[in-house]
């Protein structure tokens, strides 16, 4: 019988928390992607990662425990027992997603046939002893620039490399999670595994505007990743513009259900199995989860309340943060497309939404946002980038945005 106590040890509450942060950045996109692709391998990697969160969330509240030693201190660490119980939120709602792939729940088999086509590919691919890659760093390999194809995370027996950069060394047996365009990730797959990358075949939908069902699944996964992302950049600058920049989106995370449960009961009356489309209705409320923790992450930022010091260094010695950069009137941004710029590459930052003001009342509504906006999307001068990546690369966009170096960065005063 397998013990699974998880004992005490004298670790950084730092550390945990920066580990707890990236692991539910990863499972967000992880288990949307192993129901959008129907990729039930995904899916028990969703389960891994959940595994790996529920030791850390326990390691870091004994930690606090330990830590609090008087009434004030008690007081100082309580909202960081309330960003960690968010993000064990998040890391539960991920793998309740990727059970509805696992557990057969319902999904119309016909799903992947829906999806647009900005949809990039998330695969998982297990490094064979004779792939060209085996023994090389990223660095070497160069393979976001040569294929477009980024590798998330590896896996390497039950250790986690996050977010691994162009130092790492794959080796044979890795578990990589790779995202890309699909035609690239074909190409990556096959000289990692050494087999063809195949995905079934796809049969056409019984069910009314099932592509419309999908674009609201992407959707939903786009706003939920994005109001984490945010979320935690909040923290690190304490922030409260960008902290009302998550609650507006849980709001919209919230009328998004409702529709999607709309759809869900009118396709019911309409097909012949309705239990096939039981799991779309899980996503919606896994989703609703997702955001609301994220709502709870930033809430010390949106109430005024600041953040602790030790959650601001777990979230700035992540390798990606979070930063708002405004687009100036007359910048090398202005009027160009994301795609003509090539920030991805010029700049090391991936753009993951556009917000804009919207109506000459500056009111808001869902159009503001152009979430992960595609090479096409054109910018223009009051647009503000919401990018993650490195410090470096983001004072590469704030040039390019017409922006000073440090101005505008969150935070900033």
């Amino acid at each position: 019988m397998t013990d699974d106590r998880v004992e005490y040890e004298p670790v950084s509450v730092k550390e945990l928390v920066g580990e707890m942060k990236d692991i539910a950045e990863l499972l967000v996109d992880l288990s949307y992607s192993s129901v959008l692709f129907d990729d039930p391998a995904l899916a028990a990697e969703v389960l891994e990662l959940e595994s790996e969160m529920d030791v850390l969330q326990l390691r870091a509240r004994m930690s606090l425990v330990m830590a609090g030693r008087s009434p004030e201190e008690a007081e100082e660490l309580a909202p960081i027992f309330g960003i960690v119980g968010a993000a064990e939120k998040i890391s539960d709602a991920a793998g309740d997603v990727a059970k509805v792939v696992l557990d057969d729940v319902g999904l119309p088999a016909s799903l992947r046939a829906g999806l647009p086509d900005p949809v990039e590919t998330l695969a998982r691919a297990e490094l064979s002893a004779e792939s060209p890659y085996a023994g090389r760093t990223l660095g070497d390999i160069n393979l976001e620039t040569e294929t477009g194809v980024r590798v998330l995370a590896v896996r390497r027996g039950d250790e986690w490399l996050l977010d691994p950069d162009r130092e790492t060394t794959l080796r044979a047996d890795d578990v990589l999670l790779c995202r890309g365009p699909d035609d690239g990730v074909q190409g990556v797959f096959e000289t990692m595994t050494g087999e063809p990358y195949e995905r079934p075949a796809v049969p056409e939908s019984d069910i009314a505007d099932l592509d419309r069902a999908v674009e609201t699944v992407v959707l939903m996964r786009n706003v939920s990743e994005l109001a984490v992302d945010l979320a935690y950049g909040s923290v690190l600058f304490d922030d409260p513009e960008l902290a009302r920049e998550v609650s507006e989106l849980e709001v919209e995370v919230d009328a998004l259900k409702e529709r999607f449960e709309a759809w869900a009961l009118r396709a019911a009356a309409e097909v012949a199995e309705p239990v096939a489309i039981r799991g779309l209705l899980h996503i919606a409320a896994s989703t609703e989860v997702i955001s609301d923790a994220a709502l709870e992450i930033s809430e010390g930022v949106l109430r005024g309340l600041g953040s602790h010091p030790v959650v601001q260094a777990a979230v700035a010695e992540s390798d990606e943060i979070i930063v708002s950069v405004p687009v100036t009137a007359g910048s090398d941004l202005d009027g160009t497309t994301i795609g003509e710029q090539a920030l991805r590459t010029t700049t090391g930052t991936l753009v993951v939404a556009v917000r804009r003001e919207g109506g000459d009342d500056g009111a808001r509504s869902e159009t503001d946002w152009v979430l992960t906006p595609s090479p096409e999307t054109r910018l223009r001068a009051e647009d503000t980038l919401i990018a993650k990546g490195t410090r470096s690369g983001a004072e590469r966009l704030r040039a390019l945005a017409g922006v000073e170096a440090g101005a505008g960065e969150p935070g900033s005063k």
